[in-house]
Parts: structure tokens; sequence; C-alpha cells
């Protein structure tokens, strides 16, 4: 089971919200979620934390006067077996894994990408999850759509 969600934000903090089917793991169609009630809980989860990250980098970023106009975070949460799942027995746990891919647009040097992805996990939900799920960060390279 895998759920997955993009979160867009711009410089004035409006925000969509863009969810997979999560019965469909092998699809990229991605719909505009229009009422909460389209996610599934975990796809709640991987909002709010998107969101989250989204509101902590546009804050830092304009008080430190930096061009960031648009993020984008594409987040991935899955139910994954440890590395010795072959020799698994009954009632052993997986682990949780959130994957948080951030599309940063604006005319910023590679410095200014890099502290933000360290500004990141300021976020005060990464903070929670942090203790109990493995977070994975990555910066994506490329364009984000406005």
């Amino acid at each position: 089971m895998a759920e997955r969600v993009i979160v867009i934000q711009d410089s004035q903090f409006r925000t969509r919200f863009l969810a997979a089917d999560p019965e469909d793991s092998t699809s990229d169609v991605y719909e505009e979620v229009a009422n909460i009630h389209q996610l599934t809980p975990y796809g709640m989860l991987l909002s709010s934390l998107a969101s989250c990250t989204a509101l902590v980098l546009h804050t830092f970023a304009q008080h430190h006067n930096l061009a960031l106009e648009n993020v984008e975070l594409h987040m991935t949460y899955d139910r994954v077996f440890r590395d010795d799942c072959e020799n698994i027995e009954e009632g052993q746990d997986y682990c949780e894994e959130i994957s948080e891919k951030i599309l940063l647009k604006g005319d910023l040097s590679r410095g200014e990408r890099d502290k933000l992805l360290l500004i990141a996990h300021r976020c005060p939900i990464y903070e929670m999850l942090k203790p109990g799920i493995n977070i994975s960060t990555s910066l994506l390279e490329g364009k984000a759509d406005s």
C-alpha cells in the first residue's frame, strides 16, 4: 500500500493538493483534491507534513529575502518490510517510510537550495513524526508548476 500526494504552494501561501489513487500504485495520474474527505488518513498525514514544510520554507525565504516563488512537494507513504523480510516471522513489524521530494522554483543559488533543504526539517510536523517514521528528504531538480 503506497499513498502519494503532491502539495504545491506559492509565495502568497496559496496551496493546491493533488492525490494519486491509492489503489493504483503504478499510475502517475494525480487528481486535484477539492475536499479533504477525498483523502485517506495517510493522504491527510502527507498533506499536513508537506503543507507545513512549504509554509516553513516560504516563511524562511521571505525573512531572508530569498527568491523562492513556488514549492512543490512530492510525498509518498509506504510500509516496507525490514531488509531481512525473507526470514520474517509472524508478528514482526514492518517499517513505515515517508519519501519527501522537494522542488524549489525561483532564482536560487545551490547554497540557498541546500540551506532550504536543511530548513525543511524545522517543520513541527516533521519533528513529531521523526522519532517513529523514517522520512527521507531530497531536492528535485527541474521546474515546478505554478
